[in-house]
């Protein structure tokens, strides 16, 4: 099947926070979800379950006892990485997976660290379990590239430390972690008694020439010390129907997150759950499809923000969908995000809400119909231009 993604479906009537947010004449392109729809196999399964009419408590062993064969499957077939279904643990979504590991390792004065700037909830998941917040920022180099400073890892690193959050692929900045990176990063986890909590979600969601590595699948002594969470949620524009999971291979690590879940975690949506078997079954053409999209997409937004958006600059993302954009040499005299609402009427992400190293940021969601980018795009121009 042939999908179009220049299709521009109004999602103004669909109750979409992303589309709602902001008065009509704002065009969204902040919070990430595509406005492309779903494939049609997973499209067709949802259909066939809501023609049952009854949409009673879900359960893994009828016919969606497939869906923890398939994970396994698939990370075998991705990633060469070998785990059990009884290692898989269906989430309502990946920062609640996060929120429930802060919780069910947390001690007094014990510490989490995150490597800013870094998706928002990220900054508030150490205080929601009364733990203490520890970052880190990553370096930018000149050319806009992200890297870490070791030796600011390993000082970051303190006696208190419990957990290090990783986002892999990186969210905002696009950065798909090489295998010595994430090596060494284990490493020093590992030597220090720190459990890595790591959030692959944008892992199917990467470009030419880049390969996403779980940092768990590195060796079984870094498996037994993470907990990776993921989710067809983003690569399959499914966001709204709440089906993630955690794959923690260490039995008591394990344990310990089931039972920091109880009464804080409810059921894994139904309808997530039979999205999520037709996407990792049926979705790969979809899937082929939508990336080779998104990456015309990425190519033509980097073209034109070094040809007509002058003092912005951009580092071309290794995945993700989403843009990080340097706006601080454009003279802009208050903040990227509220500057391009109030005079483009186009909605980003304030840099400035991913923590220390996001000021004079934006972040750009280019999963959209090229017609409604190429506008965006337009109207940011024309705002600069006022500024001459």
């Amino acid at each position: 099947m042939i999908y179009n993604f220049d299709r521009v479906i109004p999602r103004r009537p669909t109750d979409s926070i992303k589309w709602n947010q902001y008065e009509a004449d704002v065009l969204p392109l902040w919070v990430a979800d595509m406005d492309f729809p779903s494939p049609e196999p997973v499209i067709r399964a949802l259909h066939e379950r809501v023609e049952q009419g009854i949409f009673g408590y879900p359960s893994t062993h009828g016919t969606l006892s497939q869906l923890p064969v398939v994970v396994v499957d698939r990370m075998q077939r991705l990633y060469g990485w070998q785990i059990t279904p009884e290692d898989v643990l269906f989430i309502p979504g990946v920062v609640t997976g996060i929120n429930l590991a802060c919780h069910a390792l947390s001690a007094p004065e014990a510490g989490v660290l995150i490597q800013t700037p870094v998706y928002m909830p990220f900054l508030r998941m150490a205080s929601n379990a009364g733990m203490v917040a520890q970052e880190m920022e990553l370096t930018r180099s000149e050319d806009g590239d992200y890297h870490i400073d070791w030796d600011a890892f390993e000082q970051a690193i303190t006696a208190q430390t419990r957990i290090f959050v990783l986002c892999n692929p990186h969210n905002p900045v696009g950065r798909v972690f090489r295998k010595a990176e994430l090596a060494r990063m284990a490493e020093v986890c590992l030597r220090k008694g720190v459990v890595i909590c790591s959030d692959e979600i944008h892992c199917d969601l990467l470009f030419s020439g880049h390969k996403h590595i779980p940092i768990a699948s590195l060796d079984a002594e870094i498996a037994q010390n993470t907990v990776t969470l993921m989710a067809p949620s983003k690569t399959y524009n499914i966001a709204g129907l709440q089906c993630s999971f955690a794959i923690v291979q260490n039995a008591e690590l394990r344990e310990k997150l089931k039972q920091a879940g109880k009464g804080l975690a409810g059921w894994v949506n139904m309808m997530g759950l039979v999205a999520a078997l037709a996407a990792y079954q049926e979705g790969g053409e979809w899937l082929e499809q939508v990336l080779l999209y998104l990456e015309a997409n990425r190519n033509y937004l980097a073209k034109f923000v070094a040809q007509n958006l002058p003092g912005v600059h951009m580092r071309r993302p290794e995945g993700t969908y989403l843009a990080w954009l340097d706006c601080r040499g454009a003279g802009i005299p208050c903040t990227p995000g509220q500057f391009f609402l109030r005079q483009a009427h186009v909605a980003l992400n304030e840099g400035n809400t991913f923590g220390k190293g996001g000021e004079g940021f934006v972040r750009l969601n280019f999963g959209c119909p090229r017609a409604t980018l190429r506008t965006a795009l337009e109207r940011m121009q024309a705002a600069l231009q006022l500024l001459d």
